[in-house]
């Protein structure tokens, strides 16, 4: 048997694996509707450890490495999972905001994918490895993340939704850790900012993390009695940790606002804002005229906000989001005359409006 007659029997067995595959996937949708409707979760770890360890002794009784096998199938499995429901990234561990805000949005079967950074779950939608990321953009009492809008500036995502997610921090510690003996409280730079009244009182150092409950679980895996960390209620149950205080956050009226993204923004739903980074030319009166071609069109206009472009000193890219849908008519023609006043502009999404908290 020569060389071609080998390759088209590979080529063959090719085909029937990719057509077994296709079965598969197929039973993983029917999977995913019967979770849908007992209401359980996508991600069943006992039952992908079962698997594993099945495909596993199969192989070594084949004559194949186990360890090879179980990397395929870690594959497989991933594969499977998204076939069943969406997957959403976020930045953080378990437990975090953005992925309470994730599953707000897309139910309590969505498959959520942590990043440690908030680059990689820009890169995990871009590389299909999720279909959205849920991204914070804006705290009501910290104000805007920078580190967001400086990747949306470079993303080719765009923005499909937004949500407001009201904040409520606990100090979070393990079971036998006292309030009296915290001395160390970790969590991300925002959270720390929110509590600035009731952490002055327990004079413990403040040390900033690049995740509320990736703190929890920090504390947790190293079993630090003398430190806390700032988190939700939801993070202490998902470690098994002990909430020694609630609500410590200094204004009620605490609300992070959260972008959807996706490789495409949405469809007009009739009560839309579209968000837009822009920069003016170094002219007199630049802004107003941009703003002016916004008013003119009775376009209104809900925030306004300017950022350093990094590039050179003293000059600025501005972050602006408006009533109506980048398809509207007035839209289209507003940001289209617009240009003449901007050295670049870049039409971030459009996206439904979210009804705002009473």
């Amino acid at each position: 048997m020569n060389l071609s007659d080998l390759r088209k029997q590979i080529d063959e067995l090719d085909t029937e694996l990719v057509k077994l595959m296709a079965k598969r996937l197929e039973v993983s949708d029917q999977i995913g509707k019967v979770k849908e409707e007992t209401n359980s979760p996508v991600q069943d770890l006992s039952r992908e450890s079962e698997v594993l360890n099945r495909v596993q002794s199969l192989a070594q009784s084949l004559g194949l490495d186990p360890q090879d096998i179980e990397s395929l199938y870690q594959e497989i499995l991933f594969i499977s999972k998204k076939q069943q429901r969406f997957t959403v990234a976020f930045q953080g561990a378990a437990g975090a905001y953005s992925e309470e805000t994730a599953l707000k949005i897309f139910g309590p079967n969505t498959l959520t994918l942590p990043y440690e950074q908030l680059d990689a779950t820009f890169e995990a939608v871009e590389k299909g490895m999720a279909r959205f990321a849920v991204v914070p953009v804006e705290n009501s009492l910290e104000g805007s993340i920078s580190r967001t809008y400086d990747l949306l500036l470079d993303s080719n995502l765009m923005v499909a939704a937004e949500h407001e997610l009201r904040v409520s921090h606990c100090l979070i510690a393990n079971p036998e850790t006292t309030l009296e003996g915290v001395k160390t409280i970790y969590s991300h730079p925002q959270a720390l900012g929110q509590c600035q009244s009731f952490l002055k009182h327990l004079r413990a150092e403040l040390i900033p993390a690049y995740d509320t409950a990736g703190s929890v679980k920090m504390i947790k895996e190293k079993h630090l009695l003398n430190g806390a960390a700032i988190a939700s209620e939801r993070a202490a149950v998902i470690y098994n940790m002990k909430v020694l205080e609630r609500e410590i956050e200094d204004n009620i009226n605490n609300y992070t606002r959260f972008f959807v993204l996706a490789k495409q923004d949405s469809a007009p739903s009739g009560n839309d804002k579209t968000s837009v980074v822009f920069a003016v030319k170094h002219e007199a009166g630049a802004l107003y005229d941009f703003i002016k071609e916004l008013a003119s069109r009775k376009i209104n206009m809900t925030k306004l906000e300017s950022r350093p472009t990094r590039l050179k000193p003293w000059e600025y890219n501005f972050y602006l989001d408006i009533e109506g849908h980048r398809q509207d008519e007035n839209i289209k023609q507003a940001l289209a005359k617009a240009e003449d006043h901007v050295i670049f502009m870049k039409v971030l999404g459009s996206y439904p409006k979210m009804k705002k908290h009473i």
